[in-house]
């Protein structure tokens, strides 16, 4: 205790401690944050890196000290009676067993300049979707290379992912100096190998440090070992760099996270300011619909505000009614961002099952999320050369340029210009997995210049004309099952009694629209989604559609569902196994799969996934072809689709 402290009376100590720990919590309060990622291949030290950063700004405790130098007996990698600093962030058996890091940790510390947010990203090529997680909200990347190894591939692929993930400011910390004995060349070659590469991403404040995580070398200070070096060491440098962003200075955008209605009397709208400012009294138009409005007020738990900024979360009141939920955004009436339903995007591919040109996936942008497909890759990108390759789908790890379809417009802004609006994350509609991670470019035209031309004669009007209601007659099955031998007679069936049908079968679209498609898992997926496309149009024109295609994907078979409707889809499962199916064999396809002759065969060397609940079952192994299409006629009339009274003017 001070000589101020101990000459004050007794009364006055507790006020003046309160006022030391008030002035102590100000001043760490107004230091900045600096978000950190850290990256580099698998085992080039960065877990000892962080920790070594925690150990020597005094970041852990006497106990997880006593916890850290026991673990290192029995897990450690840095050999007897040595501490290893890596076990501070390996907390997962797993990474402990395999001396790797699997998922992001992230940890928490602060110096008398700074606070940090650091991210430890898994290096392991396996692992890269976790990278994409820690790098989306990172202002600085340490980028750790092994100077045993320099610059390899995965070093190319985190730069890479980086500069798609907006991140302009990275730090090249050449790691394990003392292994090659301090050499100068070693670090000048690496320096002189990466940064033409990093420039070639636009990225250009890189700034090259060497050390030795382990040792402690040009960490904290400047290592004796490394006279050479001139530069920062790595933490001054952590706590002096300017990584400010202008998204103070950017249009205004507050994606509404929660519609805040607590009683009758209040109603705001929740989230955080993404970008911008806003101050009560300023107009702002909710999209998509467009509706304007003012603020009221700007609601926190701590009161009233005049004026937000980019990162506080706050909930807004609006003078008007309108209607906002979530997922809208709210911006400047006077500076909106673009709406588009179709862009030119960055993806990295994060799952182990390729990508589907025109399979239909979940697309979260924000709070919001609908419905899309890639609608065609325009290329790969290697992540050693920077070369644009053509590709037919994207892999694991993948990094392309694509066309991205959703099925509503939305509004965005380019992601070099604002992260949080021009991201989005792609998700499987079965198992809930994040697949994908994109970065919008720009709108294609047209998502903006076309609109929906309103039809004067609608489906009702055609299926009154027609007498019937219009549907699409799914028939899915093995190949030889007996799908086009039932669609042929039903067709004639139907014509017969008087009623409009028509007929798409899987091989003459294959002779026509589709005929630039092949057999692959893609090809199929497109083959679907194109009939599915023409059979919606044909039950729009108020006809009775027979779709007979293997189909061999739910998924694909489900999309189709979602786009024709429901109440127009009719799954009909033409049923009978692969033994039946290959006895049968009416055109030897199944002689030539067997012996290797066709590849991607469906119910040989290539999956079929059967309907979990058609609407109609026709067994063929047990039923002749006749009795299926008594069957499906039966249910058709049961259901009302072949006896709709009109007027004959169907208007």
């Amino acid at each position: 205790m001070d000589g101020t402290a101990s000459n004050a009376p007794p009364s006055a100590q507790p006020s003046l401690a309160a006022q030391r720990v008030q002035e102590y919590l100000e001043k760490h309060e107004d230091k900045g944050l600096l978000r950190l990622l850290t990256c580099g291949s698998v085992d080039d030290g960065k877990s000892t890196l962080i920790g070594r950063l925690l150990h020597d700004t005094k970041q852990v405790f006497d106990d997880l000290m006593s916890a850290l130098e026991r673990d290192s007996k029995v897990s450690g990698t840095t050999g007897p009676g040595r501490v290893d600093y890596a076990l501070l962030l390996d907390g997962l058996q797993a990474e402990r067993e395999q001396g790797i890091t699997i998922d992001a940790a992230y940890r928490y510390f602060n110096t008398e300049k700074r606070k940090f947010v650091v991210a430890d990203a898994p290096g392991h090529e396996q692992y890269t979707r976790n990278m994409c997680t820690a790098a989306s909200t990172a202002e600085l990347a340490i980028l750790l290379v092994d100077a045993r190894k320099g610059v390899i591939t995965q070093t190319r692929r985190h730069t890479t992912v980086c500069s798609l993930m907006g991140i302009k400011n990275v730090v090249l910390a050449v790691n394990k100096m003392d292994l090659k004995a301090y050499d100068q060349t070693v670090f000048g070659t690496i320096v002189a190998e990466y940064l033409p590469f990093a420039a070639k991403l636009g990225i250009d404040n890189v700034t090259c440090i060497p050390l030795s995580a382990l040792e402690g070398d040009n960490i904290v200070t400047p290592s004796p070992n490394m006279p050479w070096y001139t530069g920062p060491a790595l933490l001054p440098f952590l706590e002096d760099v300017d990584v400010s962003t202008d998204r103070e200075h950017l249009p205004f955008r507050f994606p509404v996270q929660w519609v805040n209605r607590p009683n009758l009397d209040f109603r705001g709208f929740s989230g955080t300011v993404v970008s911008g400012a806003i101050a009560v009294g300023d107009g702002v138009s909710t999209l998509p619909s467009g509706q304007k409005s003012k603020v009221a007020r700007i609601v926190t738990k701590d009161g009233d505000l005049e004026r937000a900024v980019a990162g506080q979360a706050v909930t807004l009141t609006l003078t008007d009614e309108i209607d906002v939920s979530r997922g809208d955004m709210l911006v400047p009436t006077e500076d909106q961002p673009a709406m588009g339903d179709h862009f030119t995007a960055n993806l990295i591919w994060l799952d182990n099952n390729a990508l589907m040109p025109g399979r239909e996936y979940l697309v979260r942008m924000g709070p919001r999320q609908t419905r899309g497909q890639v609608t065609s890759i325009k290329h790969k990108i290697d992540v050693n050369t920077m070369d644009e390759r053509p590709a037919p789908t994207l892999e694991l790890n993948d990094v392309g340029l694509v066309n991205l379809n959703i099925d509503r417009a939305l509004p965005f802004d380019p992601y070099t210009e604002n992260r949080d609006t021009g991201s989005f994350i792609l998700i499987d509609r079965l198992t809930n997995a994040t697949v994908g991670a994109g970065m919008i470019q720009f709108s294609l035209w047209r998502s903006t210049n076309l609109a929906w031309q309103h039809l004067e004669i609608g489906p009702e009007q055609r299926a009154r004309q027609k007498g019937q209601r219009p549907c699409v007659l799914w028939l899915t099955g093995l190949s030889g099952s007996g799908k086009s031998t039932i669609a042929n007679l039903l067709d004639k069936r139907l014509y017969a009694e008087g009623h409009h049908a028509t007929m798409l079968d899987g091989d003459n679209v294959r002779h026509g629209l589709n005929k630039d498609l092949g057999f692959t898992a893609q090809d199929r997926v497109e083959n679907i989604r194109r009939v599915t496309e023409v059979a919606s149009l044909m039950a729009d024109a108020g006809l009775i559609t027979l779709v007979s295609f293997i189909s061999p994907y739910r998924e694909e078979r489900n999309s189709a569902r979602v786009r024709i409707g429901d109440a127009r889809f009719v799954e009909v499962y033409v049923k009978a196994d692969v033994a039946t199916c290959a006895e049968r064999d009416p055109k030897g396809l199944y002689k030539k799969a067997m012996a290797g002759e066709i590849k991607n065969f469906t119910g040989v060397d290539a999956p079929y996934e059967e309907p979990l609940e058609p609407t109609v079952t026709v067994d063929t192994a047990n039923s002749t072809p006749e009795e299926a299409v008594e069957l499906i006629l039966d249910w058709l009339r049961s259901q009302g689709f072949l006896s709709v009274e009109g007027d004959g003017s169907g208007i």
